[in-house]
């Protein structure tokens, strides 16, 4: 039996921006959501809140820039009071679930991790949707893993010797880069004469750009669905 992974309803689909750094994909869904409404008249989601776990990253200026509420919890300053390295995920757990908290007034619906670059644990993974873009094709596999997963996936894609690279968006869920997939891009050709970085920032311009703000489109309107 299929079920709908969101069921639209009579208000837009509300969703949290989650970014760690610039936020560049976040404003992209932003941007798409105002280009609908001017051009559509409405736009079926609407991002109601922004969250960073990084104070020196733009979600302030985002915020101000869109007028967008926006929350702000230090990371670092939270492990430090315990003591503890980042690594440990029993304390991500208890960070995780004070955001939960912190979200509950805006009734968000979907977060879109857009450049969040902290690990997601069961208190966040269980109360909300969640829609990540990551930057390799993962439907490629190695066996029974997926191929290019984790922060280094463009650089790992150029040393095996892939001739183009692509963006996927997937389902957030317990294993890092291996929730369901919800759509790939269209491939960017390798350019051997520039970094694995720059050759990110390309792929980011015609495939995170593109299929993020669309993921967020299609599952506002219902188009997603599971068994």
């Amino acid at each position: 039996i299929l079920k709908k992974l969101y069921t639209p309803k009579s208000g837009r689909m509300r969703v949290a921006g989650f970014i760690s750094g610039s936020g560049s994909n976040l404003v992209k869904i932003i941007e798409h959501e105002r280009k609908m409404e001017s051009e559509k008249g409405k736009s079926p989601y609407q991002v109601i809140s922004i969250f960073s776990e990084n104070p020196k990253s733009n979600a302030k200026r985002i915020g101000e820039k869109f007028e967008i509420p926006v929350i702000v919890r230090d990371i670092d300053e939270f492990y430090n009071k315990k003591e503890k390295p980042k690594k440990d995920l029993e304390v991500r757990r208890e960070f995780d679930g004070e955001t939960v908290k912190s979200l509950k007034p805006y009734e968000i619906d979907v977060v879109a991790y857009a450049g969040y670059m902290s690990i997601a644990t069961d208190p966040l993974v269980k109360t909300f949707l969640g829609v990540n873009v990551h930057p390799a094709d993962l439907s490629i596999m190695d066996g029974n893993n997926r191929k290019y997963t984790g922060a280094n996936a463009v650089r790992d894609a150029i040393l095996a010797g892939e001739k183009e690279i692509r963006a996927t968006t997937h389902l957030i869920e317990k294993e890092v880069d291996y929730g369901k997939i919800f759509m790939i891009s269209q491939p960017v050709i390798v350019d051997s004469n520039l970094s694995s970085d720059e050759n990110q920032n390309r792929l980011k311009e015609s495939g995170d750009w593109v299929i993020f703000p669309k993921t967020l489109e299609y599952l506002a309107d219902g188009k997603y669905s599971q068994d």
